[in-house]
């Protein structure tokens, strides 16, 4: 049916999320771990460019809620980059990694139920080791894929990307790794970097 729909419109028929991809994340923490030092902060986020008006606002909102109503309620906030991306960011014990997952795939869903898939960017799951290096564990919601994504500390806008290649290279028996570096996103200023 693909070769059709490509033959009649002249593109390719977008793939669709994966979202249960991110549900592979916790094992995948061990792994980082154990290999290079690094463990998950407890911080979670998910980026997409906000919908303007009153329906998108109430989705938020209920987005928002939904995370709170959880007994064991993480702390959420939103925040906005230079880009004007919208972030929602979840705040849990950095010891259970699966925590923050669930609340991003929980935000992703809600979001792509009420119709603004389209918004969707990415989620990003930081980690950091013992001397207070950083790493992003970066999902990218249109492909449902992964990558790493390592800013250099010290304030300078730019990335170590032998270590990504690395990270890459470590994770990539474990996740659906994206192949395509071009997708590698810089995320200057996201949360948890």
């Amino acid at each position: 049916m693909g070769g059709l729909w490509t033959a009649l419109t002249g593109r390719s028929r977008p793939k669709r999320p994966q979202l249960d991809n991110l549900f592979l994340v916790p094992s995948a923490a061990i792994t980082f771990e154990t290999t290079v030092g690094l463990r998950p902060t407890g911080t979670g986020s998910v980026c997409y460019r906000a919908a303007s008006g009153h329906a998108f606002a109430e989705v938020q909102r209920e987005v928002v809620e939904l995370l709170n109503a959880d007994p064991d309620a993480p702390d959420v906030e939103t925040t906005q980059d230079e880009f004007g991306f919208t972030w929602l960011v979840v705040h849990r014990d950095p010891g259970d990694p699966a925590g923050p997952v669930a609340d991003l795939h929980a935000v992703n869903t809600s979001l792509e139920e009420h119709g603004f898939s389209e918004g969707l960017l990415c989620s990003l799951i930081p980690f950091a080791d013992a001397q207070g290096r950083r790493v992003g564990l970066v999902y990218l919601y249109k492909q449902g894929t992964f990558y790493p994504f390592a800013p250099v500390a010290g304030g300078e806008r730019k990335r170590d990307n032998l270590l990504e290649i690395q990270l890459r290279d470590v994770l990539k028996g474990e996740l659906p790794m994206e192949g395509d570096l071009g997708r590698w996103m810089a995320l200057w200023g996201a949360p948890g970097l």
